[in-house]
């Protein structure tokens, strides 16, 4: 049987609820219902339709919180957000290939 808390481990997993999210992020539950009604972030919702919150959820919205409280619109932080995120997916692209180029030229000629 495998260990049931491991899915603790499993950034998309929605463990926690809105109030406990709230506390967490230092925040009222009217924030995180706006960033769902605005579309930024969406819960998962539980049988019973109440909002579940996962770590990478927490991330987001604690990014969001940080991007409002310096005086950006709700639209500018998100995407500012995207931006960061486009940016940080293209440096790990440029360092996987930086690796291959590494790797290959490390490679003994056979020719």
């Amino acid at each position: 049987m495998s260990d049931p808390l491991r899915r603790l481990d499993d950034r998309d997993f929605p463990a926690l609820t809105m109030s406990q999210a709230a506390e967490l992020l230092g925040v009222q539950a009217a924030f995180l219902r706006s960033l769902d009604s605005s579309g930024v972030l969406q819960p998962h919702r539980s049988p019973g339709g109440h909002r579940r919150y996962s770590r990478e959820q927490l991330e987001l919205a604690a990014r969001m919180r940080t991007l409002l409280d310096g005086g950006h619109s709700l639209a500018s932080a998100e995407v500012i957000v995207g931006l960061e995120d486009q940016l940080a997916d293209a440096r790990a692209d440029a360092d996987r290939l930086q690796s291959d180029i590494d790797r290959l030229r490390a490679e003994p000629d056979d020719t």
